[in-house]
């Protein structure tokens, strides 16, 4: 090869030395078979190498480019359509505000109804016995409530985002990824909802210095069952949610995570509920009873385990992400400790009700917009490339919800269901006789004041710590929206907390709560 007189270094592509052939010499059929380096040999073996190139755009960024990207020289126009790629499914070809808004609107509305239920839920069961007389269960709440958005949202964000670049096309890709991740989120489910239990205890004890070994088994054994039987069943349907929205051209960032959460407080609600209140009833008579439901469903970790390190899609997931889930669980927990210090109290009685609401639009959203940016940085390369020619500083305002792009456009669109959302949810929870309260002007002014704020302080978190993640080779799939749902029950909680008592001082709840 040393005679050629423009001779270049071989190139090795997958360990073999091939050699360089012009493209247009292939005929289309020839494009679609396998080539062989011998096929290009001369009859004296001498030969030029072939360069083989690897576009991870063409592979996996072709199909949501055009649903995400506003630009149109983005597109895949420029791409080799002669290339067999194999069926595609249908997509949208550019996301308009209108087309945003239409796809994120009924999923939002049916999470709504869900946190509704589950706020209606919330307001029966607090007078139950278990939840009078272990009042830490208050605490749980919040924190398994968060827990199904950190764990189902962010499968649904990482699923979403496997199903826009191709990697769910086909079934042994597909099955590969639902085990993998149902592993995935029942060792999160089981080793967070432990945590949670000891969170909820710690944070029982310290206010009242009281503590009780037969109560604090009561705690882990229906924190770890909720946890677990919650994502089972969760995570079935977000997994089904997002085949179908691909099978109907629909993008799943926009319906996956809303629909994890339409029925997600619900089912884990009712679940604490009855499990907590079952297990309290054995206390007295089979108190061997609490232990063992924990031991059973900490037996089956090392299970789990071993199908999530097996699948290389789950395995760094399961080394690496528990930090956030840990850390927003924490969070969580503070919000529960706001509820718990104010449901028994009657100035706030009212407002057992309409936390899982306040709470759960906020989470919904915020997290609608994560897994859109997140999926939108995911087509420009792998964590840690910039899709700008400057590194990303902290943004303003300004840019998050009033610049050009397509990421500014849906955080507008978002911002704008939050009002006439929470005016159906506030009617309906009215209309069912919920939260021992009449809605009277200022209490909805206050209200919505409240939930406005919280969505756009969510909103504005959520494009700097994507972009932030993403800048140091963190994948925000995992890592972003366990924050920001936990954010969302905090700052909820604690807004909505500020609202009954400032309306408790004006004088305004005097007439209405408790009636």
């Amino acid at each position: 090869m040393s005679s050629k007189p423009e001779q270049k270094e071989p190139h090795q592509a997958n360990g073999a030395v091939l050699p360089i052939v012009p493209v247009n010499c292939l005929s289309s059929a020839d494009r679609g078979q396998r080539v062989e380096p011998s096929d290009f040999l001369g009859p004296d073996g001498d030969g030029v190498e072939v360069v083989v190139l690897e576009s991870r755009a063409n592979a996996k960024g072709v199909r949501e480019e055009d649903a995400l990207l506003e630009n149109g020289s983005q597109s895949n126009e420029s791409d080799d359509t002669s290339t067999d790629r194999g069926p595609e499914p249908a997509s949208p070809l550019k996301e308009t505000s209108f087309s945003i808004g239409l796809q994120v609107l009924f999923p939002f509305l049916l999470a709504g109804f869900g946190t509704v239920a589950a706020g209606m839920v919330l307001d029966i069961v607090q007078h139950w016995d278990v939840f009078k007389y272990v009042t830490e269960v208050f605490i749980l709440v919040p924190a398994l409530l968060g827990l199904k958005g950190n764990l189902e949202m962010t499968l649904a964000s990482r699923l979403s985002t496997a199903a826009n670049i191709g990697q769910m096309d086909t079934p042994k890709e597909l099955w590969k990824m639902i085990t993998g991740n149902m592993a995935l989120i029942q060792v999160q489910a089981t080793v967070v909802g432990f945590l949670a239990s000891i969170a909820a205890v710690v944070f029982g004890w310290i206010p009242d210095g009281h503590f009780s070994i037969d109560h604090a088994v009561l705690l882990c054994a229906s924190s770890v069952a909720t946890a677990f039987i919650a994502s089972l069943v969760l995570g079935m349907i977000m997994i089904g949610v997002i085949i179908g929205s691909r099978k109907m051209g629909i993008n799943p960032d926009n319906v996956a995570t809303p629909i994890a959460a339409s029925l997600g407080d619900l089912i884990t609600l009712a679940l604490l509920s009855g499990i907590s209140w079952g297990l309290y009833k054995e206390l007295e008579s089979k108190a061997y009873v609490n232990p063992l439901v924990c031991a059973f469903f900490i037996a089956l970790l090392p299970i789990w385990i071993i199908i999530a390190k097996r699948n290389a899609a789950t395995r760094e997931v399961l080394y690496s992400g528990w930090e956030p889930v840990i850390i927003a669980m924490a969070i969580s927990s503070v919000g529960g400790l706001i509820l718990d210090r104010t449901v028994s109290d009657p100035n706030f009685a009212g407002m057992a009700v309409f936390t899982p609401v306040i709470n759960g639009v906020g989470g919904n959203l915020v997290a609608v917009q994560a897994s859109r940016i997140s999926t939108y940085l995911h087509m420009s390369g792998m964590p840690g490339d910039s899709p700008e020619p400057t590194p990303r500083k902290c943004p303003s305002p300004c840019s998050t919800f009033f610049s050009s792009d397509v990421n500014s456009r849906s955080a507008r669109v978002l911002f704008l269901l939050v009002v006439p959302g929470h005016l159906v949810f506030l009617y309906t929870i009215s209309s069912m006789q919920g939260g021992h309260t009449t809605l009277t002007l200022i209490f909805i002014i206050f209200y919505m004041t409240a939930a406005l704020l919280q969505v756009l302080i969510l909103l504005y978190i959520a494009d700097w710590m994507v972009h932030w993640m993403w800048g140091r080779d963190l994948d925000p799939d995992n890592f972003s929206i366990p924050y920001l749902t936990a954010l969302g029950d905090l700052i909820g909680t604690g807004l909505l907390a500020l609202s009954f008592h400032i309306l408790w001082l004006i004088g305004d709840r005097d007439s209405d709560v408790g009636d």
